[in-house]
């Protein structure tokens, strides 16, 4: 059977959530208190990305000097790339982060050829206009992990999923394997899902040769 790895970004193959320091550094109203109802479940996801970049005033150049300025990649990453690479493995990110950074991140750091599906971004007159636009071309504000994950299955892959947050607890179910750190892991379990733990991609790596 064909593998596919989904991956999330933000917080698994970064050390801190980079959408959590933008919106720490810039935005101008109470973004923690959409975050805090995502967490409570009364809003998804998406909607509260899209509600919380509203509220960034920024300029792009700005945000991106930032970004390279703090975020930090997780290690291990480019030889669980090479380790995907020499077994046949697709890799691909699935990130309810934002594109204009995270593309910024990979290309800072060499990796241009792997495929990244995340928020789509415009910067306009009064914020960052953040969507979310599903396998089928349609706009979402849920699930857009969970949206791959089922595009992937139904294409007949063996899918291992990697993630550390709430959002990862859903499409990560669904996954022949889980790699966890975070909350993920700490929900994980909680509802006794099996799952490898990870502090570093190198233990993905190890876990990975496990499974092979």
């Amino acid at each position: 059977m064909k593998t596919l790895f989904q991956c999330d970004f933000d917080g698994t193959l970064t050390e801190e959530d980079v959408s959590f320091l933008i919106l720490d550094a810039f935005a101008t109203g109470d973004w923690r208190q959409l975050l805090t109802q995502y967490r409570e479940g009364k809003i998804p996801v998406g909607y509260f990305n899209m509600k919380a970049f509203a509220m960034v005033k920024a300029d792009k150049p700005t945000l991106l000097q930032f970004v390279k300025s703090k975020a930090m990649i997780r290690a291990g990453f480019h030889e669980l790339l090479a380790y995907c690479h020499r077994q046949g493995f697709e890799f691909v990110i699935v990130s309810n982060g934002l594109d204009f950074y995270i593309n910024t991140i990979l290309s800072d750091i060499g990796i241009d050829n792997i495929q990244v599906f995340a928020a789509q971004t415009r910067f306009i007159a009064n914020g960052i206009d953040v969507r979310y636009i599903g396998p089928k071309g349609n706009q979402l504000e849920d699930n857009f992990k969970d949206a791959y994950v089922s595009l992937f299955l139904g294409r007949g892959y063996r899918l291992i999923y990697a993630g550390n947050g709430i959002s990862d607890v859903s499409p990560a179910r669904q996954a022949h394997h889980i790699f966890a750190t975070g909350e993920l892991l700490t929900c994980c379990q909680e509802i006794n899902l099996n799952c490898t733990p990870f502090t570093d991609l190198n233990d993905v790596i190890r876990g990975l040769e496990f499974l092979s």
